[in-house]
This record gives structure tokens, C-alpha cells and sequence, in this order.
């Protein structure tokens, strides 16, 4: 026979009358009361056949550190990992209780922690297949035929890393690994995208000077990773030749931006020097741009006291010397 519901009865906590939920207490007091844990993990206990000997304390530790009905879903949690079939043991049972992905799970982690504390059992190498994850996202994000060769790489920096670790010296951090492998990835899908070659043997000098103009401020450091990656090819036979060998790390000197054409300053010179319509600042900064090579940085910090009409000169940045005014330039000076 099903049992009637009770009557609504005066809470103990806040004196509401409502339904109550256990120990004398209406549902939303019940769900924050501090023993509601406690009553959880005995619970849990008594439906056990053998609880293992570290529960109570696990549970102990759960009250204390999280909230009640945070605390109330991980014992739920755990006692569904404790009452499958498989081994309870906390070794099999912290690999159970990892989730799948980035984050091993709140419960997980605190498991590890007890367990490692208590000597119960080693820690997961949660980091070690985040890194290995990494990895195999960068290795197939390679094009498909230079990816066996970026593959064999992968698997030659993990084999020094661990030459490195018994040798006792610096091993290459998983974040370095990962850029090392971000880099040779970026150059597979620039020979293949760009240059049209899909066998690393078919790359040259001139495809890895263009795949390093590509980022000039990272030419020094994309240089040293890809300088590493074909000496692995050539001492494994995938090329014959290191096409990175004779390259620098030193960009070329000078200025490398876009310039105007022969024509096109002319035609610029003549309207800043005979067409009166022309703004006398805008004549000024194309002259000293023009005929001086004035940065933008010099033209910017420009000030009056810089021009000395009498010797006919003006100080441009930094530079050591004043710089001697042609006339369409003193002209315009005197105008600004």
C-alpha cells in the first residue's frame, strides 16, 4: 500500500509551515543543513557490501571543502563509481572518475589529491595527454603527404626529451614541443598551399626565405625550429639537402615597406610645389617625406623650434646633423 504524503507542519529552521523534507526541515533548509552530507556517506556506506576504509574520511573532506549540495552530488557520484562492477581499488577508481577532455573533473581531482596524499595511489598524467592531444591536433592538421615525415619529428623530440631527462640536463617543455610543431605545420601548409609541392625533398631555399617573410618579427626563432626539423630530414634520408642551411636569422637592413613609383612622386612634387590650393602642412610633411626621407615618427614629433630659418636647415628626430632645407621645403616652413 503507498504511503499518504504527510500534512504540511511547522519547518524547525525558518517555522514556515510546509512539506517537510527530512529531520524536521522544509526542502530549502534540508538542502543547505551542514549534516546533509554526512547522512549522504552513511548511506552510502550501509548500501555497500565492503565500503573501503578510507570513505568516511573522503566524505569528511568533501563537507569541509565544498557546499552542501555540491558536496551531496559528488557523493552521489563516487557511490555510483563504487557500486558498478568494475574494481574499487583508488587506483582503477581515480581512472574512472577522470572525465574525457580538457578538465579531469572536480571529482576527479579531489580524489587524486586524497589518494596521493594518503599513498593510496600514483597521480594521472592528466597533463601528459592534454600535451599528447596538442600534439596529434598540430600532426593532423598537416597536409596529408608531408604529414609522416612532421609525425617522425614529433616522435624524435619526445625520444631526446627523455635522452635529456636521464641525462639530467634541460628536457623540451610540452609548450616547446608544441611550438616547434605549430611552426613545421605552418611550413607544410605553405609548401603545399603556396608553393604547390607536397614532397619535403621538392622545398628549396627560396620557398623557406618566403615562408619566413611570411612573419619578419619571427624570422629568428621560425628559422632555428625549421633549421632543426631539416636536419632531421636529411639525417633520416627525406631530403638531400638542407635548404635552410645557408639562411640568417638577420632580416635585411633598411626600409622594406611599399613605395610610390618614379611617376607617381613626380606628379606628388609638382602638386605640393605649384598648385596653391594645397595646404601649406601637407606640402611641408610630402617634401620632407619626399626629399629628406623623414619617418613618420620624425614628422609626428616636428616642432617649431626645430627650423632655423636663417641657416636655412631643420633637426629631424634623432639625426646628428641638421638636415639643409631645399627651397620648396624652407618655403613651406616659413608658410607652416
Amino acid at each position: 500500500m503507498r504511503q499518504s504524503k504527510q500534512p504540511p507542519r511547522a519547518c524547525a529552521g525558518c517555522g514556515q509551515v510546509r512539506p517537510h523534507a527530512g529531520l524536521g526541515l522544509c526542502s530549502p533548509c534540508w538542502q543547505r543543513h551542514p549534516d546533509r552530507p554526512f547522512i549522504a556517506g552513511d548511506n552510502l556506506i550501509a548500501r555497500l557490501t565492503e565500503p573501503p576504509p578510507w570513505l568516511g574520511d573522503l566524505i569528511a573532506q568533501l563537507a569541509a571543502r565544498y557546499s552542501v549540495g555540491r558536496a551531496c552530488t559528488m557523493i552521489s557520484g563516487l557511490g555510483r563509481l563504487l557500486e558498478d562492477e568494475h574494481p574499487n581499488y583508488p587506483q582503477a577508481l581515480l581512472e574512472r572518475a577522470r572525465r574525457p577532455g580538457r578538465s579531469m573533473g572536480s571529482l576527479a581531482r579531489l580524489l587524486e589529491n586524497y589518494f596521493t596524499e594518503h599513498g593510496l595511489a600514483l597521480p594521472v598524467d592528466q597533463a601528459a595527454r592534454l600535451a599528447e592531444g596538442r600534439r596529434r591536433r598540430r600532426i593532423d592538421a598537416t597536409p596529408a603527404p608531408l604529414r609522416p615525415a612532421v609525425e617522425s619529428f614529433a616522435a624524435f623530440l619526445l625520444r631526446s626529451r627523455e635522452r635529456a631527462r636521464r641525462a639530467g640536463t634541460l628536457p623540451r617543455s610540452d609548450t616547446t614541443i608544441d611550438a616547434v610543431l605549430s611552426t613545421v605545420r605552418d611550413l607544410a601548409r605553405f609548401l603545399n598551399n603556396e608553393r604547390g609541392k607536397q614532397d619535403w625533398a621538392l622545398a628549396d631555399v627560396h620557398d623557406i626565405d618566403a615562408f619566413l617573410a611570411v612573419l619578419p618579427k619571427g624570422r629568428a626563432r621560425r628559422l632555428t625550429i625549421v633549421g632543426q626539423f631539416f636536419r632531421f630530414a636529411k639525417t633520416h634520408k627525406i631530403v638531400l639537402v638542407d635548404p635552410a642551411r645557408g639562411l640568417s636569422a638577420k632580416a635585411p637592413k633598411g626600409f622594406t615597406g611599399q613605395t610610390l613609383t618614379l611617376g607617381r612622386q613626380r606628379m606628388l612634387f609638382r602638386r605640393w610645389t605649384t598648385d596653391p590650393a594645397v595646404h601649406p602642412h601637407e606640402a611641408l610633411m610630402g617634401i620632407l617625406a619626399l626629399l629628406h626621407g623623414a619617418s613618420s615618427n620624425e614628422v609626428r614629433h616636428l616642432q617649431i623650434a626645430a627650423i632655423d630659418s636663417a641657416a636655412r636647415t631643420i633637426r629631424l628626430g634623432q639625426r646628428p646633423h641638421p638636415v639643409p632645407m631645399d627651397p620648396p621645403a624652407g618655403q613651406f616652413c616659413n608658410a607652416a
